[in-house]
Formats: structure tokens, C-alpha cells, sequence
């Protein structure tokens, strides 16, 4: 019977990184707020999904300049139906025709910065910016507007805040993704402060 190899220093780290509690925390507290903001609505189940592939999205982003298509995707066709579902149940089909089109736009405006800049922007990104223009064109365009804004002004603050930290330089390549992920959050969840 042959032994089985003792577990290399990535497969460690790996495991490490898989078994840290902040990711769970994190996706425990935004739920509780993301319920919180929703209450027992149509639309919360839509937000929770949101949530719970945001954060699995920005850890991955972070770690490995990935966003795959695997969970980007899968979040895309859910979030629609989710919010069909909701429009079948409240009635809101200009909200889910305008949701359709937020997806479509903001996925437009990224994937035209993405061939301008492919350094800047990748196209993982601009699959996100289809999932999160969904679910901001949902509650309207003004959040849209603002979601978007508020993620490319979090990953100013942030490469600032690491440039002046000396943990990046001015080449280095930031993760979009969980910036974006983060403008969104906040203005969904901005009623809940305001």
C-alpha cells in the first residue's frame, strides 16, 4: 500500500485560505443587512444572491485576478430569474425591463474601457458589470449612476491608500472586481444609514 504524499506548502495555503472565517463573517453580516434593507420583500432573495457570490467574488478577485465565469455567470442567469420572479409577484415589470437594460449598459460601458485599456479592465469585470448593473437597475437608474461611480472612486481611494502605504507602485495591477462589488453594496445599502 503506497502512502499518500504529505500535503505541499501551496496545498497548505490553500487550506488555509479556505477555512478563514472572515469571508463567512463577512457574508453573515451583509445578509443580515442586506434583509435588514429588504425586509420580506420579492426582490430579497435577488440581493441575497448578490451577497453571497459578491463576497465569494472579491475573495477570489483578490487572490487570483479572477473573475470566473463559473460563478459570474451562474449569478447573472439566477439574478434574472429571481427578478422575474419578484416582477410576477409585485407587479414591477418596469422595474425588471429596466434592470435588463442597466445589465446590458453598464456591460456595455466596461466592455468599451476594456478595449481601450485591457490593463485597466478585464473581462471578468465587465461580466460582473452585467450582474451588478441588474441588480442596481432594479431599484433605478440614479443607482446605477451611483454604483458605478462609487466603484471606481473606492479603487482610487484604495490604490492611493496602498501607493501611500508603499504596498503597490504605480504599474501594479489592483483587482476591480471587489471594488466594484463594494460601490454596489453601498449604495444598495445606503437606505439603511441615510
Amino acid at each position: 500500500m503506497v502512502a499518500p504524499a504529505p500535503p505541499t506548502q501551496d496545498h497548505r495555503a490553500g487550506e488555509r485560505r479556505a477555512t478563514r472565517p472572515v469571508p463567512v463573517l463577512l457574508t453573515a453580516a451583509l445578509c443580515a443587512l442586506t434583509a435588514l434593507r429588504f425586509g420580506a420583500s420579492a426582490e430579497l432573495p435577488a440581493y441575497l444572491l448578490l451577497v453571497v457570490a459578491g463576497v465569494l467574488l472579491a475573495v477570489i478577485d483578490r487572490d487570483h485576478h479572477l473573475l470566473p465565469n463559473r460563478v459570474v455567470l451562474p449569478t447573472l442567469v439566477a439574478g434574472a430569474v429571481l427578478f422575474s420572479g419578484a416582477a410576477a409577484v409585485t407587479g414591477e415589470w418596469p422595474a425588471l425591463i429596466r434592470a435588463g437594460l442597466a445589465a446590458a449598459a453598464v456591460f456595455a460601458v466596461l466592455l468599451g474601457m476594456a478595449l481601450v485599456s485591457p490593463a485597466g479592465i478585464g473581462m471578468g469585470d465587465v461580466k460582473l458589470g452585467a450582474v451588478l448593473g441588474l441588480n442596481l437597475g432594479w431599484l433605478g437608474w440614479p443607482h446605477v449612476l451611483l454604483g458605478l461611480s462609487a466603484g471606481f472612486v473606492v479603487q482610487a481611494l484604495l490604490a492611493l491608500a496602498l501607493m501611500a502605504t508603499r504596498r503597490v507602485g504605480l504599474r501594479t495591477e489592483l483587482p476591480f472586481g471587489p471594488a466594484l462589488l463594494l460601490g454596489t453594496g453601498l449604495v444598495v445599502l445606503a437606505p439603511l444609514v441615510i
